[in-house]
Parts: C-alpha cells; structure tokens; sequence
C-alpha cells in the first residue's frame, strides 16, 4: 500500500469515529434479517420514500451488475457518461448488451446518436439503460448535458443516478441528496431515476462494502423490486455494512460529514493551488477529488506515475476513463500533500529538461 494514496476517492478526513466505533464492537455471530425490515424501514423514511421502494445490495458493483441483469429482456443498449466507472460497461458487456456514450465528447450536449435513439447495433427492443453519475467522476463536476439528457429520453428508457459522491460534494450543504438551485437535478429526471447510494467512501470506510438502490414510483418499472429480489443472492449485505448504513443516517455522523467537507474544502484549495504553481492543468470539480493533468508528455506518463510510486506516492491515470494525459487526485491530508510536493519538485520536469 503506498503511503500516500491519492488515486482514492474515500475522505482523507475519516474514518468517522463514531461508525469506526460501532463496526469495532460488532460482535458478527449471527446472520441479519434476511429481509433487512428494520434498516429498509429506516433508509426509506430517510429517503422519505416506502420501504417496497428501498433494495439492499452487497456493494454499488454488485447492485451495478444486479440491476443490469433486472432490466435486460427490455433494454437494447446501455449508455453511460463520457469517461465513466468502469462496472457499467462491465455489466453490460457481460450480458452482450451494446454500451455507448450519452455524452457528446465535449459533454456539453447529449450524443447525436443518444439524440436519435438509434445505437450502433440494431435491436427489435427500444428500451435504453442510462447511467450518471452524479457528481460525474473523475472530474468531479455537475454532468452540464442533464438537461438535454432529460430531453432525449424515452418512456420507456430506465435511468440510474449513482450518487456515491452527493455527501462529498464541497459546494454547499450536501446530504446524500440533490442539491438546489443551478445545479439541482431536473425535476423529470428526479423523479423517474433510480439511486443507488454508497456511504463508505463519504465515511472514509471503503473496506466496509454495503449499498441501496431507491426505486422511483413510475409505471414502467412496477416489477423491477421483484426482479430485484429474485436475482438477489441470500444476505446480500452483511453485518458490517448494515451497520455503517444504520449509523449512516445517525444526526452524529451526518454532522461528522458535514464538518469534514469543511475540511476537505482547505485542502482542496491548498491541493489545487500547489498544482497550478507547478504548471499542472485543472478540470472544474466541485468534489473532494478532480482531474489534472501534469505536464508530463504522454508516452512519458507511465513511467513518471511508477516512478512516483517508489516515493510512496500514488495518482490513479485517468487513461482508464478516457482520458490519455490526465490523472484523477482525491484531496488528501496536510502531511500527504507535503510528500506530493517534495516528489514532485524533486522529479525532472520532461518538458523543460
């Protein structure tokens, strides 16, 4: 493990002690509910939806690939952001299921082909699986086109929000929810999305796997908790990570979040700030992580970033998602930054060698 991970996106400013505190006196020596009546109960009046409405999952990976499978004897492709976690490309995949970009490549509008629901490969079904991810990552922005998004979409298309990084938003007052104002989600697009909430990274649990999905109340989608159901495998969830989604909504750790993300706000600034000084580009991210790219020439890039890697030091290439040149940098702590900073003013700058 390197000493100084900056390629995570989980808070540098956790783990939360109070949820830490409960995981380490769990005593796991009997099986949950199976049907999870209590923490559904719960998550549903925090959600302010019925509990039929709330689906436990093992991880966002395993609701990502079980949702996949839910839906597939309507859908006929699968289309997902720009540069995008990998596991809905996956999931599609693994089911023979077409994937294509929503996005246009400069993001700021849908795809034409998204536009006129037409993918590349042909298919007697119409019904298309779309994906955002919201905040987007890895740049950490508001996705610009969910307006022309909202617009291009069909009756009968389904649409998940994944909304793992809402709580690390550092803009204003995030709760697991949509914000207001300019960058509220469109109220069409709100109310028939499914959204799948993954607390550990906002608790700086990632270890901790667990995970829900919120149905919408839309007519095309009465059977989907059925299915859902039905594909489950038994105890999806176990007792460390029902536990970090009982605590999740607890008034203590929310209040734990919200002071962190004041937290990560200062080290966002000085992350930032120390790039910018050393000739880095920025993308716009209103997240606890963003995309930069260092100048650093392509071919070079690999080789630089395992080099880093020997100083403990580690950036997570954005290449995987589409993005050749940049790498993704969650914010991290002081003492971490102070590290980046001694490896990178001690490194040949290739551009100006």
């Amino acid at each position: 493990m390197p000493l100084h991970d900056f390629s995570t996106n989980a808070n540098a400013a956790g783990p939360c002690p109070a949820v830490l505190h409960r995981l380490q006196c769990l005593v796991p020596d009997t099986y949950p509910d199976p049907a999870y009546v209590s923490l559904r109960t719960q998550l549903a009046r925090w959600d302010d939806v019925t509990p039929a409405r709330i689906v436990m999952g093992a991880s966002a990976s395993e609701l990502i690939m079980r949702l996949t499978a839910a839906v597939l004897p309507e859908m006929a492709s699968v289309w997902v952001p720009r540069h995008a976690y990998g596991d809905y490309r996956r999931a599609a995949e693994a089911w023979g299921l077409t994937v294509e970009a929503w996005e246009a490549e400069d993001r700021s509008h849908v795809s034409q082909a998204f536009a006129a629901g037409v993918p590349s490969r042909p298919s007697e079904r119409q019904a298309r699986l779309v994906w955002v991810t919201w905040p987007a990552s890895p740049q950490g922005d508001m996705p610009p086109a969910l307006t022309g998004l909202v617009g291009a979409l069909t009756p009968k298309d389904v649409v998940v929000l994944d909304m793992a990084y809402a709580p690390l938003r550092l803009d204003g007052d995030a709760r697991s929810g949509p914000p207001y104002g300019a960058d509220a989600l469109p109220k069409v697009l709100a109310a028939r999305a499914c959204r799948l909430f993954s607390p550990n990274k906002a608790l700086g649990l990632t270890g901790v796997r667990g995970a829900y999905l919120v149905l919408p109340e839309v007519r095309g989608l009465p059977d989907l908790a059925v299915r859902l159901a039905r594909l489950a495998p038994s105890w999806p969830l176990g007792g460390h990570g029902q536990a970090m989604l009982e605590a999740w909504m607890e008034p203590g750790v929310q209040q734990w979040l919200a002071e962190s993300r004041k937290t990560l706000q200062g080290w966002k600034a000085t992350l930032e700030a120390g790039l910018l000084q050393r000739g880095w580009q920025l993308m716009p991210s209103l997240a606890s992580f963003c995309c930069a790219r260092p100048p650093v020439p392509l071919p070079e890039l690999p080789g630089w970033l395992a080099g880093l890697r020997t100083r403990g030091i580690k950036l997570r290439d954005a290449g995987s998602f589409g993005l050749p040149g940049w790498v993704r940098l969650g914010v991290r702590t002081p003492a971490s930054q102070q590290a980046l900073w001694q490896a990178l003013d001690s490194t040949t700058n290739p551009r100006t060698s």
